[in-house]
């Protein structure tokens, strides 16, 4: 039986980047993935998403192109060749991530992964099973779309977001349940092509995670302007197939028909059929608990990634693969929760780190904001994206910067800026006193940092120094 330093289940962004830190780190690593290497991000999330996002861009653009005096004639789109885009995206990615994986002599394992107990796993593939020894086990199994029975989920008309990547025909209609990143995000894809969008949410607002309601608002009026409908703060009781086309009840009393249902809610946690039970490892709402060294209750056994809960952020899984290599290699090191930046690639894109103005209001912060809009800045202006705006928060004891949010063209790069500064304790006089390029879009950050200073340039009354 083969014995190694560390065996990790699940090849996602948390399982593949600790595999990949514990091997250069001097670790014989076994590396167990029942689906495809690279588990969802890269083939079902993040990496496809972007893809079929960018072919939507490009397609939108090419139609408004005659603003920048290129009249283009005759534009079409293809849904399979969009599919097959996506698909050579994910084929390169990860024979990208086989070079890695062979380069460090991880050994790879394709089948499921199942504690047999604290030291032992069983692998069963197609060719039959396997065991192995471990001295420390990682859990990174991820997680899926939620199934929710009344919903009858028959992934043909009623579809998962893994459903939705699958198409090479787009319906004339969608109803999208969910408003967060992934059915905001597939609205502006559907939206992109011509397909009639309506989302549902039961929330009252949009993006009910982010807690910025002046940016929820801003995106739903340009989703609007496009021609998506919104039905907020309503419940769905049921979803049903009849007669060929979907039907959705509403807790209302009130049924809408379409052709086609996304179902963008829920993530369910992959802890079964895994073994958990057998070792004894602590779980509570079905995720994995764990400690703030990514430790379950049972010794020289982790955790990471989705599977624990919290934010479900691939960079957020990628640094705990990274801090728990370097824990099992003997390293004092620590998760670091506190600025976790996330994004959600609608057009424009919204990106947010740190605290927003009504979270540390509520936290009894007295804050200073700075907000700059994309319509006074240079860049913006000349690429025809003036959408949106920046908006940092300080505290107004010491300037020092707690929060941003973004909402605007390439938002999720732009965003680095600013979690680079919360990171650091910089303050609002560590942006403003630092010369940006001209011209670019990172000016946008630039000047709304000297907004609260009152030394903003380029817009129209700026205020004057508030401290």
């Amino acid at each position: 039986m083969e014995e190694f330093d560390l065996i990790i289940i699940g090849s996602g962004s948390a399982g593949y980047v600790c595999a990949i830190r514990a091997a250069d780190l001097g670790k014989r690593v076994l590396l167990i993935e029942k689906r495809e290497l690279g588990g969802t991000c890269l083939n079902r999330g993040c990496i496809p998403t972007k893809a079929i996002l960018k072919a939507a861009e490009v397609y939108r653009e090419a139609k408004e192109s005659k603003v920048f005096g290129i009249d283009i004639k005759e534009i079409s789109f293809n849904p399979e060749e969009i599919k097959n885009w996506k698909d050579s995206v994910v084929k390169k990615l990860v024979s990208g991530l086989e070079i890695l994986i062979n380069s460090r002599k991880i050994l790879f394992k394709n089948g499921n992964g199942y504690l047999l107990d604290r030291n032992l796993v069983e692998v069963e593939t197609e060719n039959g099973k396997e065991r192995f020894k471990g001295k420390d086990i990682v859990i990174a199994t991820g997680s899926e779309p939620a199934i929710f029975k009344n919903f009858n989920i028959d992934r043909i008309n009623v579809l998962t977001s893994d459903d939705a990547l699958k198409l090479t025909e787009y319906p004339k209609e969608i109803i999208i349940v969910g408003a967060g990143a992934i059915g905001i995000e597939f609205a502006n894809f559907f939206n992109a092509f011509g397909v009639k969008v309506t989302i549902v949410e039961m929330m009252p607002q949009i993006i009910p995670t982010l807690k910025d309601k002046k940016i929820t608002n801003f995106m739903q009026r340009i989703l609007e302007k496009r021609g998506i409908d919104f039905k907020l703060g309503v419940k769905i009781e049921e979803i049903k197939n009849k007669n060929g086309k979907v039907n959705l009840s509403l807790e209302n009393g009130e049924v809408i028909e379409t052709e086609k249902v996304l179902v963008s809610i829920g993530r369910k946690f992959n802890t079964e059929n895994v073994g958990l039970e057998n070792v004894g490892i602590k779980t509570e709402k079905e995720r994995i608990v764990v400690d703030k060294f990514l430790r379950t209750n049972i010794p020289n056994h982790y955790a990471i990634g989705d599977v624990t809960g919290g934010l479900l952020l691939a960079h957020k899984a990628m640094k705990e693969g990274e801090v728990v290599a370097e824990i099992i290699s003997g390293e004092d090191v620590k998760m670091d929760y506190r600025v976790i930046p996330w994004v959600i690639f609608s057009n424009p894109e919204i990106a947010t780190v740190g605290l927003t103005e009504e979270e540390a209001k509520s936290s009894g912060i007295s804050v200073v904001k700075g907000e700059f809009p994309f319509v006074a800045n240079g860049k913006a202006v000349s690429i025809n994206s003036t959408e949106g705006f920046v908006k940092i928060v300080a505290d107004e004891k010491n300037h020092q910067i707690i929060g941003a949010q973004i909402i605007g063209y390439d938002a999720s790069n732009l965003i680095g800026e600013l979690t680079l500064g919360i990171k650091n304790n910089l303050k609002l006089e560590d942006i403003s006193d630092t010369i940006h390029t001209h011209p670019t879009l990172s000016e946008a950050i630039l000047e709304a940092s000297k907004v609260p200073l009152g030394s903003v340039i380029h817009i129209v009354n700026p205020l004057k120094k508030s401290f």
